[in-house]
């Protein structure tokens, strides 16, 4: 009996792993089936064992860079306890991982979460714990919550969409600019936990 070809071996964690390698080498145009095949030295169908499709594949894709960033996040706020320190290094943090992986920072932020996939809710739900967590917001009802993070998000989004367009170009450093941003969005966030 021969050896296994490798389209018998690969696993849905190989076709992830490879599929993120060409992103970072190539941008966002890269996380197709038949670019991670070729990646990988098989032939494309071999890849709709573990995935459905382009649509599979990016989805698993997106999943495992989100788990990744959070688990980022999480491992960078370990050990602070003040809130305002927290926002600061989340936010840096979420500004590093998108200047160092600005392809898988892309898929993260187009790829659309869904409350209804159990796998995604999972997702969904431990960003919102950790998000309640990291700001100690816990006082804070389900759509305060939810506005905060809208505002969060939306900042630090738009900040860096920006950025990475090189919509930057007034006399001011970026790095300054932001942390005003963040300074900015903790007046907002009193301003939402009194509210509420």
């Amino acid at each position: 009996m021969g050896r296994p070809t490798k389209e018998n071996t690969l696993t849905q964690q190989d076709v992830i792993a490879a599929a993120l390698v060409c992103l970072d080498q190539a941008g966002e145009a890269a996380l197709g089936v038949n670019r991670v095949a070729r990646a990988l030295g098989i032939q494309p169908p071999a890849i709709y064992k573990h995935f459905n499709g382009k649509a599979g594949l990016q989805r698993a894709v997106a999943l495992a860079i989100w788990r990744q960033y959070l688990a980022d996040c999480q491992h960078q706020m370990a050990g602070i306890s003040d809130p305002a320190t927290l926002l600061r290094t989340g936010a840096k943090a979420t500004r590093n991982f998108a200047h160092t992986y600005p392809a898988r920072y892309a898929v993260m932020m187009h790829y659309q979460l869904r409350p209804t996939d159990p796998e995604e809710a999972e997702i969904i739900q431990a960003s919102l714990r950790w998000f309640q967590a990291s700001l100690r917001l816990y006082n804070l009802g389900e759509d305060a919550l939810i506005d905060v993070m809208r505002l969060v998000n939306a900042a630090i989004y738009g900040f860096i969409t920006r950025e990475q367009s090189d919509l930057m170009t007034l006399n001011r450093s970026p790095d300054a600019s932001y942390d005003v941003m963040l300074e900015a969005l903790l007046v907002a966030i009193a301003h939402i936990q009194q509210r509420d």
